[in-house]
């Protein structure tokens, strides 16, 4: 099947993105797309912001019609969950396994197969396209792709964001924020028996680490599991270790040391992070508002712990259907001045960006689920729980959805697209492209 052949090869490019750590795609990856793409007579162009790349290019005569955008990073992988090698497509049944088979480099091998054949149409206006490389930390190169085409007066009516998965059209999602807090540590020795215990983490329906994903009172979170813990009797936290990986990734397990001061030797807690991990549970129930409705109403996960020069610094991982960056912190000051006086706060969004709210009735919407019909996919426009490159387009105007094939673990250990919905996609992509630009 050539579209898992080109899969194979996209996932073997570790195109890691883990600003932490230092790590970002290389050029290879983005490389490898505009080479193969010129092999099939299709032109295209690498940009290049702060080190990270994207690969854009244009299709067809006249007016921009539709804009064609996937990713090709990925989120970091701990190897040690998995039970494949994560930079080699693993197929297994229907189930191709390999970072970045479902998010999202199934969708940039599908594109590619379809603006190949779409180069050989008559095309009633021009089709965009763009491959991104830094999606997964917030995506500044599609944003940029969108001022340019703003300025340029090249802005599409449509756009199809290939970054969902389930083979529905996705029609709404929120906005991310990011929450950081930083208060000193504060040891003190105190009598007690040292005690440690692990906080893992669960998702029996839905088998994700994608911050967004995650449903309170279904799923467990080790950081707001620790919290409770440390909440509901007189402990004192002395150190936190975990599988911490990224702000929009929930860790795996947790490991918490702590004592309950009482008879026993003298050990030094962190009365600084004891506060800090208290207080998590009423930070995630912090009275945001909100814009517009949404499924998955506001979503708050703490995700990402570090001691830095003796501060203790927790990552939190917002998504509401609002742009509105001092609500967010409106309502997260109030909790951490009750909670944790003399923290530092801070939010953080991309103030270019809005959220993805296209009206079910709009045109791409309904070519949408005409092509799935058409391919024996009976499908309703829903809501995605997470955040998409989209968000830079819809502010101008733009009508859009986020597709994609039908998949799992996303940001997780064993991630996979199923392989028979990945057949599919080339020919769905150019089916709902020729129906649009026909009218």
């Amino acid at each position: 099947m050539e579209v898992l052949e080109l899969l194979s090869e996209l996932v073997s490019f570790e195109t890691v993105n883990d600003p932490a750590r230092g790590i970002k795609p290389s050029k290879d990856c983005p490389r490898f797309i505009m080479d193969r793409l010129s092999e099939w007579g299709i032109e295209s162009r690498l940009l290049e912001r702060d080190g990270y790349y994207a690969v854009y290019g244009e299709i067809g005569e006249g007016k921009p019609r539709l804009l064609f955008m996937a990713h090709f990073d990925v989120v970091p992988v701990n190897p040690a969950e998995w039970e494949t090698d994560p930079f080699r497509l693993t197929v297994e049944g229907n189930r191709a396994y390999g970072r970045g088979s479902a998010d999202d480099k199934g969708n940039v091998a599908s594109i590619m197969l379809a603006l190949r054949e779409l180069s050989r149409e008559r095309l009633n206006g021009k089709v965009l396209f763009a491959f991104t490389g830094d999606e997964e930390i917030g995506g500044r190169m599609a944003m940029h792709i969108a001022e340019k085409l703003s300025k340029e007066g090249k802005l599409p009516e449509y756009m199809i964001n290939a970054d969902g998965i389930g083979m529905v059209p996705i029609i709404r999602r929120r906005k991310g924020f990011g929450v950081m807090l930083r208060i000193p540590s504060e040891r003190v020795r105190v009598k007690g028996r040292l005690r440690e215990k692990t906080f893992r983490i669960s998702t029996p329906v839905v088998e994700t680490r994608h911050a967004a994903y995650f449903l309170p009172g279904v799923d467990t979170h080790p950081m707001i599991a620790a919290s409770h813990f440390l909440r509901s009797r007189n402990a004192l936290a002395v150190s936190l270790e975990g599988s911490f990986l990224k702000g929009n990734v929930v860790p795996g397990e947790v490991r918490l040391k702590y004592i309950e001061p009482g008879e026993g030797g003298d050990v030094e807690v962190d009365l600084g992070l004891t506060r800090l991990l208290k207080a998590i549970v009423p930070l995630v129930r912090a009275p945001i508002k909100t814009e517009r409705y949404s499924d998955y109403g506001v979503s708050i996960t703490p995700n990402l712990y570090t001691l830095e020069g003796g501060e203790h610094v927790l990552r939190i991982d917002v998504r509401a259907m609002s742009r509105s960056k001092e609500d967010i912190e409106r309502a997260m000051r109030e909790v951490v001045e009750f909670n944790l006086p003399g923290a530092e706060l801070t939010v953080m969004t991309n103030e270019k960006a809005g959220y993805l709210f296209t009206q079910p009735g709009e045109r791409i919407v309904r070519v949408m689920l005409e092509v799935l019909e058409g391919e024996g996919e009976r499908a309703e426009p829903i809501e995605g729980p997470g955040a998409a490159d989209s968000r830079f387009f819809t502010p101008y105007g733009v009508r859009a959805i986020d597709f994609g094939p039908r998949g799992g673990n996303i940001h997780g250990p064993n991630e996979y697209v199923e392989v028979d919905s990945l057949e599919k996609m080339p020919r769905i992509y150019k089916g709902v492209a020729l129906r649009l630009l026909g009218g």
